[in-house]
């Protein structure tokens, strides 16, 4: 093969990776206000006659609603006028996105597939949230497109089409719905008692789609969640999941500041070309500048490296010594994650003493490297699986799914 054939069959892998979504969003006559920003809330306020002078106060009132209260009538809304309830409701709702089915794992992990709005007269859009409660956090794991574009091997979502990306509103009310669904919203407390502690208080952009090719919305939407007079969810405690889309990594850092974890899986190009397809177009070399040069990167603010651990292909002890070297001088951790087995999957787990033994490597050469216990595994909580069985039941085993998430 010559040189020329290698590089255009190089470059029309590169085109299939970034497939693009087959469908777009199409919003509802009456919008909800859910995830909205600021600036989205005072132009929806303009257009239902709020004067510009009053803009502003009225924009944080409702701002409080529905982000520290969590209001979902406008009725709800008692600091704002009869007049403008009413207008609000006969223009907007407070929808959140529907629950379609909701499991709940023997280990307290959550895990949701939700509906959103789809073509005018197609069905409606699926996508998975999963929260996961820990003794010292409760972290949200959410989506930030229907399906996914890049085709990684070992990850289910991969295996569905890309049918569009979430809005930022989309994005936001992933945290607001789960806030419903916990109790975890705001309330009083007794005079110089300690707040209550949040079910919610961390969130991984780690679900469905790739974050950085939804980028507009992602950064609007996790600007939303972290603002600190709302569901006010500490940067620090908001982690970015990447494939590696190198050019949008430091837009990352700059314009959302939150940190960044990054999908490894493999020690050379060769193996993380067939893991990870998208390091066709972005190879290690350059995924690890970027990662160097992230906006922000402190000893305080490192980078994690995610690492699923499959057996006799990433695990040998070579690839954790092979793994050192690649990251050195970059303030990381590695994260390992024994792989969560699905349907039709041709790898397996590496086997547990394999792991710690992977492990010890990484921390002996001064880094962390928790190994993520698995959870959920009774409830299909590869990210992918819900919406895969879900789209295989009957319309009468999907409404007793939804009765029960409604019931629960």
């Amino acid at each position: 093969m010559t040189g020329a054939a290698t590089q255009a069959e190089a470059i029309a892998s590169a085109d299939f990776i970034e497939k693009r979504p087959i469908e777009r969003y199409v919003a509802p006559v009456k919008r909800s206000l859910v995830g909205y920003s600021r600036a989205a809330l005072a132009e929806a306020l303009g257009s239902v006659g709020v004067p510009e002078r009053q803009s502003r106060m009225r924009v944080q009132q409702i701002w409080h609603w529905i982000y520290v209260r969590g209001a979902q009538s406008f009725d709800a809304m008692t600091t704002l006028s009869k007049d403008l309830r009413t207008a609000l409701a006969d223009n907007f709702t407070l929808v959140r996105p529907q629950i379609a089915a909701e499991q709940i794992s023997m280990d307290g992990t959550r895990k949701w597939l939700l509906q959103l709005p789809g073509e005018i007269g197609g069905s409606p859009h699926e996508v998975e949230c999963v929260y996961i409660p820990e003794a010292d956090r409760g972290t949200l794991c959410i989506s930030s497109q229907v399906g996914c574009t890049l085709s990684c091997t070992f990850c289910h979502t991969g295996t569905q089409r890309l049918v569009r990306n979430l809005t930022a509103g989309e994005i936001a009310s992933q945290v607001v719905l789960a806030r419903d669904r916990l109790a975890d919203w705001y309330r009083e407390t007794a005079h110089g008692s300690e707040p209550e502690k949040r079910l919610v208080s961390n969130v991984v952009m780690m679900g469905m789609g790739e974050p950085l090719y939804n980028f507009e919305a992602v950064r609007d939407g996790l600007n939303v969640v972290a603002d600190g007079d709302g569901l006010s969810i500490s940067k620090r405690r908001i982690t970015l999941s990447t494939s590696g889309v190198v050019p949008n990594i430091t837009r990352a850092g700059t314009e959302i500041g939150v940190m960044l974890a990054v999908s490894l899986h493999a020690v050379t190009d060769e193996l993380r070309s067939e893991l990870v397809p998208l390091n066709r177009k972005y190879p290690l070399a350059e995924l690890l500048e970027a990662c160097r040069n992230y906006p922000g990167l402190s000893n305080a603010r490192r980078i994690t490296f995610e690492y699923v651990m499959l057996k006799g292909v990433n695990d040998s002890l070579a690839d954790a010594r092979a793994l050192v070297r690649l990251i050195k001088g970059i303030p990381a951790k590695i994260n390992l994650i024994p792989f969560n087995p699905w349907p039709g999957s041709k790898y397996e787990c590496s086997d547990w003493q394999q792991i710690e033994k992977f492990s010890e490597i990484v921390f002996d050469a001064g880094y962390a490297s928790p190994v993520r216990t698995p959870r959920g595994r009774d409830i299909l909580a590869a990210c992918g699986q819900l919406k895969s069985t879900s789209e295989k039941l009957s319309a009468r085993e999907r409404l007793a799914l939804r009765a029960m998430a409604m019931t629960d």
